[in-house]
């Protein structure tokens, strides 16, 4: 699911910057079939071929772990070029990525260190970037509060009635729902891309990021209400 709303992100990102480049609109449809082909003919050899030293050596060298790291700042250049966002290269890298568990492996346990660092300085800019003075007026926060809502129906509602309607008890099916609702680091990524594309104004970013915020944080005092594991519980002492 991620992927699928980082790939949605990415094709509205480029209709949004065609007209820009409306002296060869022609060739962003040849642009991005040419960057697929050279991702699944071009990285994911040189991918497999680093796959397989890894596999030789046993081990995740510093050389390889430089290549693979070059790759990925390669690919998210050469988007960015493209008029696509560098986040997008990124992306593709990983999915032409070999899917040899230890070598996936080897590299998340070598940037884990990288991502404790990095992923508490994304949250401080997002924050940054986040003004509630901009919510200036009722309407604003009317607004606001309607996205909320929105957002808890598409989610929690959506989630939570599906899963009644297949059977599922309603106190599960809202417990359920409650962890569907929660927004994650995938939702303020697209939301910081929209913003740098234009494509939302920095007071509809704050609305959102509030929004994700809220869904989040109603999560466990709602499960802490629902308790859908206390249903089972005197059941289970029956049986004993």
């Amino acid at each position: 699911m991620p992927r699928l709303s980082i790939l949605l992100a990415q094709i509205v990102l480029v209709l949004v910057r065609a007209p820009g480049r409306a002296s060869r609109p022609w060739l962003i449809p040849l642009e991005l079939v040419a960057l697929v082909l050279l991702m699944l003919f071009g990285a994911r050899p040189t991918l497999r071929a680093l796959e397989r030293t890894h596999r030789r050596r046993g081990r995740l060298t510093p050389d390889l772990l430089a290549l693979v790291l070059s790759l990925v700042v390669a690919s998210a250049w050469l988007t960015d070029r493209l008029g696509i966002h560098a986040l997008f290269g990124a992306f593709l890298l990983g999915a032409v990525m070999p899917k040899d568990g230890r070598f996936r492996h080897a590299i998340g346990e070598r940037l884990d260190g990288t991502i404790a660092l990095l992923l508490p300085l994304f949250f401080a800019l997002t924050g940054l970037r986040t003004s509630v003075r901009l919510l200036s007026g009722a309407v604003m926060w009317l607004d606001c509060l309607l996205i909320v809502a929105v957002a808890v129906a598409g989610k929690f509602g959506g989630a939570a009635l599906s899963a009644r309607l297949t059977g599922m008890p309603w106190r599960e099916a809202l417990a359920l729902g409650g962890l569907m609702n929660t927004r994650g680091l995938t939702e303020l990524v697209i939301l910081g891309i929209g913003l740098d594309a234009g494509v939302i104004s920095p007071a509809l970013f704050s609305m959102m990021v509030i929004m994700a915020l809220a869904t989040t944080f109603m999560t466990t005092p709602l499960l802490d209400w629902l308790d859908p594991e206390r249903l089972r519980r005197p059941a289970a002492g029956r049986r004993g």
